[in-house]
């Protein structure tokens, strides 16, 4: 499933038009484990008399018999599928972005930094929880709508994404940060310094670059529904001094995808 989202921004010698956001669903499937410990889980049971497993080079079969207490039961609230392997229902949600604004308008000669921010809300039912990627169909993703150059994608110094958004004269970059509850470990910081350690999560901090591969920007163990939860995605677009970047309209197309675990 799919909604596709225009961003828009305007202005100046350098400016960045368009960044498209497309969103998608996994729908995957979520399991409520009947019986679990620290080493196995147990997805599936039944009250039986037999049954067993049965296997060929071209066919699995698992069959029981004499189940009771099985079948469909629904009311306005709640849906059981009790049964020998009834099939599994996992609940998923994601809402629609709104526009971002990377602004200023960045001049080429003296530089600066654009900024915008845009939200997602997901929610799932699944137990297992979820987990929210994402990623840029294009390397760099930041590129001109009619010129071959592009904004390089930002770059950490380190393993872990910069706690500073640094841009050096000469240079420019697009690069983003992602702030919430559920957000992975890569984007909290310790308050001062540095990424990927501590608790904090401050919006200004913790910059990487987007990549065509996906990768993980928030994720829980557990079921969020009916609430959800809210994880804010903020782009930073730097031009260094005197980088001179080609002027015109700029487009990023990025994928955020919610997954069922």
């Amino acid at each position: 499933m799919y909604a596709r989202y225009a961003l828009i921004v305007s202005g100046g010698l350098t400016s960045i038009v368009l960044i498209v956001l497309v969103f998608s669903i996994d729908s995957g499937s979520g399991f409520a484990q009947s019986m679990q410990s620290a080493s196995y889980q147990i997805e599936f049971d039944s009250i039986n008399v037999g049954g067993g497993r049965g296997e060929s080079d071209s066919y699995i079969i698992e069959d029981t018999t004499g189940e009771i207490a099985s079948g469909p039961s629904d009311s306005a609230s709640y849906q059981i599928r009790a049964g020998y392997q009834q099939m599994n229902e996992t609940y998923l949600a994601l809402t629609s972005a709104d526009s971002v604004a990377l602004l200023p308008s960045l001049p080429g000669i003296t530089g600066g930094v654009a900024s915008g921010t845009t939200s997602v809300v997901a929610v799932t039912d699944s137990r297992a929880g979820y987990q929210l990627t994402i990623q840029a169909s294009t390397s760099p993703a930041l590129v001109h709508l009619t010129e071959s150059t592009a904004f390089p994608d930002y770059e950490p110094a380190g393993a872990f994404p910069d706690y500073s958004f640094s841009i050096v004269a000469g240079t420019s970059s697009f690069g983003f940060s992602v702030v919430g509850d559920d957000v992975v470990d890569r984007f909290l910081d310790n308050g001062s310094n540095a990424c990927g350690t501590g608790s904090g999560n401050d919006p200004n901090a913790c910059w990487e670059g987007l990549s065509i591969t996906p990768s993980a920007i928030a994720s829980r163990g557990d079921s969020n529904h009916p609430d959800g939860t809210e994880t804010q995605l903020i782009f930073r677009a730097g031009v260094g001094a005197n980088a001179l970047p080609t002027p015109g309209s700029y487009r990023a197309t990025t994928t955020i995808t919610l997954i069922a675990l």
